[in-house]
């Protein structure tokens, strides 16, 4: 993500500079202009794919967790009949 903000930052810098220099410059500018825009929509969907993949993650933890804790739950109900039991 820090790539494409450096792009986007990289492609205004040289829509001003193109924008200084001569009558071609509202060319230039509208295609840095475009060039931004176009890096700004694929940020926010490397940050929209991001979150999804965070929310995916968070979700099979959390199964995991259950997992585990039924599984602990079932351990500590055989270790207390197994104490609870008459020894002989």
């Amino acid at each position: 993500m820090q790539s494409r903000l450096l792009a986007v930052l990289t492609a205004l810098a040289v829509a001003t500079t193109l924008s200084a220099c001569g009558q071609e410059s509202s060319t230039a500018a509208d295609a840095a202009k475009k060039a931004a825009t176009e890096a700004a929509d694929k940020a926010k969907e490397a940050a929209t794919k991001a979150g999804e993949a965070a929310k995916d993650a968070a979700k099979e933890a959390v199964k995991d967790m259950a997992a585990g804790a039924k599984d602990a739950a079932a351990k500590a109900v055989d270790a207390a009949t197994e104490a609870a039991a008459p020894k002989k």
